[in-house]
């Protein structure tokens, strides 16, 4: 029998790495490099499906037939018009704070339009992902439209919802192959396992806290420059490469310096990021219509050098950060498309959380002191 103060050993695994701390049906990561949602082999999705397809995959399990997905991009579309109040407070944000804090203030500030707080049934929950499905991209326009000193744009219901996220963002309608990026890139967003927001937005929902609190959670999460920040400091990262020439010198520089190269590398894959090669073609498709070649040879040149001094591959943000830049997005908005990505993801955790009903509620192993000796306050 242990004394009090004696220390219960427990085996520490640093970062939860390969901790599985729930089940989950949701999506799944292979360190081989595949990914899939619901059973369904990303490589198998992208091209195939919209956004909304995947979306109604993740809240509802299944892909949608025809009927079912005009009748879900209509509820989409329509339930993309925000508050009066959120977009009053987001015109009187500062505007050198960052976007994912106002995104995270507002996703908290839509809690106080919800009509129906005591409802947690799977029906009220499923209503209100589908509404925050729609407003975070709303919320993410809006701000960026104000910033620039530029006029709210209304959505259209004859754009899909993915294009209309751009739409309302640039004001201006996407041509072709930009309606093929933007949908794409938010369907490769849209979930990833037990990453370390999703994992935040679980451990708030296993407190049967509500879903805006939960979503808040994840919000603040990948606004780290660990997670969903990495693609903004990819751009940092491009902007400091004049050119082709530069690349080896200033990788070297960055490895000599210890310096972690944005981009590169990932906690789960040990093979390419599967996400990797289709961000890759579309970059280089953008590129090619938007002359920017340029751009899109100085990144192939970084991954070769890259893989070839540290045997590491370009992860999701590597190349997103191309695509966003492409399509006319500022860097400092690259972490809040990704947010506008995840909801579908966040959101069907969240939900399977409340489902699994469980308090998600880690141990620790204690390194600190015991028996310190009290000196009162007249004495120290």
């Amino acid at each position: 029998m242990k004394k009090m103060g004696e220390k219960q050993e427990r085996v520490v695994v640093r970062g939860l790495r390969d901790v599985a701390a729930a089940e989950t049906k949701i999506s799944y990561v292979n360190s081989n490099g595949t990914l899939y949602y619901l059973g369904y082999d990303i490589d198998d999705l992208v091209e195939r499906v919209c956004y909304e397809e995947v979306a109604h995959l993740l809240l509802y399990n299944r892909l949608p037939n025809k009927k079912e997905l005009d009748e879900f991009r209509f509820q989409l579309i329509s339930e993309m018009k925000l508050p009066e109040q959120v977009i009053k407070r987001i015109k009187r944000a500062p505007k050198d704070c960052h976007p994912m804090e106002v995104l995270r203030t507002e996703v908290s500030h839509l809690s106080e339009y919800d009509t129906h707080t005591n409802d947690n049934s799977d029906a009220a929950n499923k209503k209100r992902a589908l509404e925050l499905v729609a407003k975070v991209p709303t919320i993410v326009a809006a701000l960026h439209r104000t910033r620039t000193n530029q006029q709210l744009v209304t959505p259209s219901q004859e754009y899909g919802f993915a294009e209309n996220f751009l739409y309302l963002y640039r004001g201006k309608p996407a041509n072709n192959q930009e309606k093929e990026a933007i949908d794409r890139f938010m369907t490769l967003h849209a979930d990833h396992g037990f990453n370390a927001s999703t994992f935040a937005a679980r451990v708030t929902a296993s407190t049967n806290s509500d879903m805006y609190s939960a979503i808040t959670s994840a919000i603040g999460t990948l606004k780290g420059p660990l997670h969903g920040g990495a693609c903004e400091k990819v751009m940092l990262m491009l902007d400091d490469i004049n050119t082709e020439e530069e690349v080896e010198e200033y990788i070297q520089g960055m490895l000599d310096d210890q310096k972690k190269i944005m981009g590169f590398g990932h906690r789960v894959y040990k093979a390419e990021d599967p996400r990797t090669k289709h961000l890759r073609s579309i970059a280089e498709n953008l590129c090619h219509h938007t002359d920017t070649l340029n751009l899109y040879k100085t990144c192939i040149k970084i991954e070769n050098v890259v893989h070839d001094k540290k045997k590491i591959f370009p992860n999701v943000d590597f190349y997103a950060a191309v695509v966003l830049n492409t399509l006319g997005v500022s860097k400092e908005f690259f972490t809040p498309f990704f947010a506008s990505s995840r909801i579908s993801g966040w959101t069907a955790h969240v939900i399977e959380q409340y489902q699994d009903a469980v308090l998600l509620r880690p141990s620790s192993e204690y390194i600190g002191e015991f028996g310190r000796p009290f000196v009162p306050i007249e004495k120290r």
